[in-house]
């Protein structure tokens, strides 16, 4: 009777101490010391568990096992709404709140919505600067254990997503995502105003600025942005040193960047390495109407105009429509007169320099 006793009265022990291992690095207590070991691997940055595919590590074995379904291609869980799946029901349990719109946890400081715990307690930390996670190596600290591990890859060189296509390597999988984009010619972010299409979130944002006229990045030396650099030739003038060098090559024919294949010079180095693209027979770009194929995705996307018939860009004065902003700039001299082209031999300038080149045909017969 005394041991039956002494079993319930440790029992009940167990049961009223509900936090008896506390963690010193961030507070967080946990019920049980296999949750505590546990917790503890996430400051330590020990992973037991290595993907065999990959060679990402993990703290414990179910993440492994859900990691592994990215290579399987396996996704168990399927939403009745939209038919959509997931491989963790962690992200299917997310999801459904999204049709139900649910967001319970608020945070007592601006009132944003969350629809777990775990991401309120994240994003509290914007507000009370915490930043748990710490690199051994620069000591640089981090609000979540996520981005610790993304910011250890810049000492390690580790780079564990690779892209099929091209076998360009990645240390994030948003970064090989939108890589892949470059492949697939896909641009799922459009502008609300010109309806120019985007690879990625930030490129849209940053061209929205041509059309609000915002200049978010000051220049602490001028507070303006003015353009102190002036080409003596034609007094066209710039904000940077560099893009005025750049710019009378175009007057002194300066051409330092040759091509190694052919020997063709010019004037920038990104012009070179477009260059250098016709040389390689690769052409990985394929259009789906006409099954043509292209080097660089920017040629499929301008090409895709001619069945599309899309003409983004219009003239400001007659509203004469392009498929490029190069046909743009030819059309708009129709309406100022400028002909910046002109003839060596005879002096007659042009709009273009086509129109140019066909007529320094008559002199060279």
């Amino acid at each position: 009777m005394k041991r039956s006793c002494s079993r319930k009265s440790t029992k009940t022990g167990v049961r009223s101490n509900k936090s008896n291992h506390h963690c010193l690095k961030c507070g967080q207590s946990f019920k049980t010391s296999v949750h505590f070991k546990r917790h503890k691997l996430v400051h330590s940055g020990e992973r037991p568990h290595g993907c065999p595919e990959c060679g990402k590590r993990f703290i414990t074995l179910s993440e492994l096992k859900v990691h592994l379904r990215v290579h399987s291609g396996e996704k168990p869980y399927h939403c009745s709404e939209c038919g959509k799946s997931f491989a963790q029901s962690g992200s299917f349990s997310n999801h459904r709140r999204l049709h139900r719109n649910e967001k319970r946890h608020h945070c007592p400081e601006c009132n944003k919505g969350f629809q777990q715990l775990i991401d309120l307690r994240i994003h509290q930390r914007i507000h009370t600067g915490e930043k748990p996670y710490m690199c051994s190596q620069c000591w640089k600290a981090f609000t979540t254990s996520g981005a610790l591990r993304v910011h250890l890859r810049t000492h390690t060189g580790e780079k564990p997503y690779e892209c099929k296509e091209c076998g360009k390597t990645f240390c994030q999988l948003g970064g090989l995502k939108v890589h892949r984009r470059v492949h697939s010619g896909e641009r799922p972010y459009v502008c609300s105003v010109c309806e120019k299409r985007f690879k990625g979130h930030a490129n849209l944002i940053t061209h929205k600025r041509i059309h609000t006229g915002e200049k978010p990045y000051r220049c602490t030396s001028c507070h303006k942005g003015e353009k102190h650099h002036h080409c003596t030739e034609c007094g066209k003038a710039f904000t940077h040193l560099y893009l005025l060098r750049s710019h009378q090559r175009a007057h002194s024919d300066e051409r330092p960047y040759s091509c190694a294949e052919c020997g063709k010079c010019f004037r920038r180095s990104f012009d070179l390495k477009m260059h250098l693209n016709t040389h390689s027979e690769a052409r990985p770009h394929l259009c789906s109407q006409c099954g043509k194929s292209f080097r660089r995705a920017a040629e499929l996307r301008i090409h895709l105009r001619v069945h599309t018939g899309e003409k983004p860009y219009p003239c400001s004065v007659c509203g004469m429509g392009f498929k490029q902003t190069s046909q743009l700039k030819v059309h708009e001299r129709t309406h100022t007169g400028e002909r910046p082209f002109p003839c060596t031999d005879c002096g007659k300038t042009f709009k273009d320099k086509r129109s140019l080149l066909t007529h320094q045909r008559v002199h060279h017969k």
